[in-house]
């Protein structure tokens, strides 16, 4: 699949507990965790909402650029925009929190207020709701290529004219539950707060900026595209800054919408690249397990800077 077409309009990271200069070189203000979200937030609509949606909805008021609080009305745009969400560890805390209640009491010692939260779609409708988007709605739960599934879906939707704007998002959670799982996967813990980032993909019809150019499921890390021009390579385990790798290994499904989302920033600005990664036009992401198979994208920046 080819979509050359499709513009990464803006992108942003959210990444509690890690020192913002180790994802983007110009940022100096750390990610709020979730329990501080209503900073950014308001606190409006928070209530009973799991940690992974609270950090996806910064990383979307980022993104979009919007002011501290909960925005009066939809936002502009919000009209027919799709929100495509990648997490497989987001609500599992919930779930496994309302089996143990069951098993104990019964269905009558269920909280009303935790049914919504046992919905895997939850962090894709609470996006959807607050910020007024009434496009398609996806929730991926694809294992470790998640994320860059959930960026493929977004650029087809795109590409399909299903929708005007895409607005792509990664999150994963680290409560109890869900490290104990990352741990039992032989996945990495992952930072203390969990993490999120989203990409806002739109129809690529004015020149420039940064263009995703496709994204490829393939069976083996070797089966990567190889590129002439020694694109900017972001793979999950195969970078300069080993607290870097550390951090895109521990997203699990979030990872490939981090890596995009990093990918798309250090393209945009140079200067906002950690030490260690090179300069380049282009970049490649890989994201993947020997289990769940991988998934590489391809991002170029055009008209020189975006």
């Amino acid at each position: 699949m080819t979509d050359d077409g499709v513009l990464i309009e803006a992108a942003a990271v959210h990444v509690p507990a890690v020192s913002p200069g180790l994802l983007i070189a110009s940022d100096t203000t750390p990610a709020c965790g979730p329990d501080e979200a209503h900073g950014l937030l308001g606190r409006k609509g928070l209530l009973f909402k799991e940690p992974a949606v609270r950090m996806a909805m910064c990383a979307v008021h980022s993104a979009l650029g919007l002011p501290p609080g909960r925005p009066a009305e939809a936002v502009p745009g919000a009209a027919g925009t799709a929100v495509v969400v990648s997490s497989n560890l987001g609500n599992v805390a919930t779930v496994c929190d309302i089996v143990d209640q069951v098993r104990v009491g019964g269905l009558r010692g269920v909280s009303p207020m935790q049914a919504p939260n046992a919905s895997s779609n939850i962090i894709a409708s609470s996006i959807a709701i607050r910020y007024g988007f009434t496009g398609p709605n996806l929730m991926v739960c694809s294992g470790a290529t998640g994320g860059l599934d959930a960026v493929r879906l977004g650029a087809l939707l795109v590409r399909a004219g299903r929708t005007h704007r895409a607005v792509v998002v990664g999150a994963e959670p680290a409560d109890e539950v869900a490290t104990a799982l990352r741990v039992a996967a032989g996945l990495r813990p992952g930072p203390p707060a969990g993490l999120a980032a989203c990409v806002v993909l739109t129809a690529g019809q004015r020149p420039g900026g940064i263009r995703l150019r496709s994204v490829r499921r393939h069976g083996s890390p070797e089966a990567a595209p190889a590129d002439e021009h020694s694109p900017l390579r972001i793979f999950c385990d195969d970078v300069a800054d080993p607290d870097l790798a550390a951090v895109l290994g521990s997203g699990y499904g979030a990872t490939g919408v981090l890596q995009t989302a990093l990918g798309a920033r250090w393209l945009a600005d140079p200067s906002a690249r950690p030490s260690g990664v090179d300069g380049a036009t282009e970049a490649i992401v890989t994201c993947g397990s020997a289990d769940d198979g991988y998934a590489t994208a391809r991002l170029s920046r055009t008209g020189g800077r975006a």
